[in-house]
């Protein structure tokens, strides 16, 4: 009998549908995670190539006290597809490196997950053999979104560089529902988490 290949997996979702708590609920299940969002905010916090590429292409007005800004930089790229496309292409390349090389590093015996907003918008999907979608009702994503500050016209503009949530639950493999609590997260990922074993026996 062939062994068992070791469970890795990506988690995707549109914003707002509750990525990071389903990975605090993975992460008390035993599994490893990494969120790709936290490599593109150290990039964009301290990476001196990345900085210069960011101020060659997008100018001084997206730094603040010789940081990137992180809000001027998301209104200059999500009012249009080009200027998004450009980000893309500098974060993009480093942080597939970056997750790659974290992937290699985790024990065979250990289940891994790694976080990927836009995995089927930059085609990352084809590099994972399952794929688990969170998601939840579009009044409760936009309830989310209201509450981190931001107005009608920034969530629509943020909504609009991501495939549809149902887009991307008809993709996965699996799905998480995010409506309720992070213990019920958990419990959903207690029932799905040998399963997706199971598809790598």
């Amino acid at each position: 009998m062939s062994e068992a290949k070791p469970l890795r997996f990506a988690v995707t979702g549109g914003i707002g549908c509750g990525k990071s708590a389903t990975g605090t609920a993975l992460q008390g299940l035993g599994v490893a995670v990494l969120d790709s969002d936290d490599l593109a905010h150290a990039l964009l916090s301290g990476d001196a190539a990345v900085h210069a590429a960011i101020r060659a292409r997008f100018g001084d007005g997206v730094f603040s006290d010789g940081k990137v800004d992180r809000r001027a930089l998301g209104a200059v790229v999500f009012a249009a597809l080009a200027t998004r496309a450009d980000l893309e292409a500098i974060l993009h390349p480093r942080i597939r490196t970056l997750t790659d090389e974290w992937l290699a590093a985790q024990p065979a015996t250990q289940p891994a997950a790694v976080i990927i907003p836009l995995l089927y918008e930059v085609g990352r999907d084809e590099d994972f053999a399952i794929v688990v979608s969170v998601a939840c009702s579009p009044a409760t994503q936009s309830a989310r979104l209201k509450q981190r500050g931001w107005s009608e016209t920034e969530i629509s503009r943020r909504l609009a560089a991501q495939l549809p949530t149902e887009e991307k639950v008809k993709r996965a493999q699996a799905v998480i529902w995010t409506e309720g609590a992070v213990e019920n997260h958990a419990e959903q990922w207690r029932t799905i988490l040998p399963q997706l074993a199971h598809r790598l026996a």
